[in-house]
């Protein structure tokens, strides 16, 4: 009798085991549908629920941690990144997703130190390279984002960003021909419209206006919503005296984002070459209230310092 009760306590408990585990890995799928549909406050409850299961689960910390941050609650997405990490030292994801929490908080030194973390473990990782390559280029550091590229482009020859990324570095350096390789490169494997864009851009710091204007027309025509490119070919519309034309272009990019203070403030500037001195003040209002820095100067010169 006593070896029949303790047979069947081991499988009650056995089934128990294996009722708890189904129902966490139901928790932890309902979590990641939940995510997927961008209800990152119901994946973060329900990855919580995993977690009190099974508090040493990694990669439900992980993933609770990426839910935060897209709640934009960094410190709390580190904390789940952290507590990952401390179960699984070697976790590449954790430290590579602490960097983009860093990045966010604007500790950019901290954000590279992650995703070196990252590449210490995994050395050809995509993502590590070229967000540790970004970040170096946002704090100016351009010979260092053109080294991470480069690695890039050598484990990753086919990714077309790595060169797109690699180009915009190397533009930043004053190297718009050895850019307009990299972006040419980048064509070749997939025509991305912000490949043409960025070669429009150093065929234009190169004075090669015709090879300039075919590129943003190409990047527009890939993407007619692509807002920067339709600033920059009204600029060069602008420059080649086709200011009805720059009007059209500074116009469509506005309605597509409507808080580009270049553009109201250039549109400007093309409205008073027409001779429309009331809605060039009218645009250079507009990009002064979104914080352009030389609105200011054309408002007290062209509209009574209004």
């Amino acid at each position: 009798m006593i070896m029949k009760k303790f047979t069947y306590l081991i499988a009650s408990l056995m089934l128990s085991a294996t009722v708890s585990a189904q129902s966490s890995a139901a928790l932890f799928n309902r979590a990641v549908q939940k995510y997927y549909d961008q209800d990152f406050k119901g994946a973060v409850e329900d990855y919580t629920k995993v977690i009190e299961r099974n508090p040493r689960d990694a990669k439900a910390y992980l993933s609770r941690g990426i839910a935060k941050y897209y709640l934009q609650d960094f410190e709390a997405a580190i904390a789940d990144q952290d507590k990952a990490i401390e179960i699984k030292p070697d976790y590449a994801d954790a430290y590579f997703n602490k960097g983009d929490c860093y990045y966010n908080l604007q500790r950019y030194n901290d954000a590279i130190a992650m995703y070196t973390k990252t590449l210490e473990i995994k050395p050809k990782d995509a993502m590590g390279l070229v967000s540790r390559g970004l970040t170096k280029q946002y704090i100016e550091n351009y010979q260092g984002a053109v080294e991470d590229f480069n690695l890039c482009v050598k484990y990753h020859p086919r990714l077309a960003w790595g060169y797109i990324y690699r180009g915009v570095a190397k533009y930043y350096l004053g190297q718009h021909k050895e850019a307009i390789v990299d972006y040419s490169k980048a064509i070749r494997i997939q025509p991305l419209s912000d490949a043409y864009f960025n070669r429009a851009n150093s065929e234009i710091a190169l004075n090669d206006q015709a090879a300039g204007m075919k590129d943003y027309n190409k990047a527009i025509g890939i993407n007619p919503k692509h807002y920067k490119a339709l600033h920059n070919r009204g600029l060069l519309k602008t420059v080649q005296n086709d200011n009805k034309g720059a009007v059209e272009d500074f116009t469509r990019a506005v309605v597509i984002n409507p808080h580009y203070g270049d553009a109201y403030y250039n549109r400007g500037v093309a409205k008073l070459n027409l001779g429309q001195k009331d809605g060039a003040c009218t645009d250079f209002k507009k990009a002064r209230e979104l914080g352009q820095i030389k609105s200011k100067a054309a408002i007290e010169k062209n509209c009574g310092g209004e």
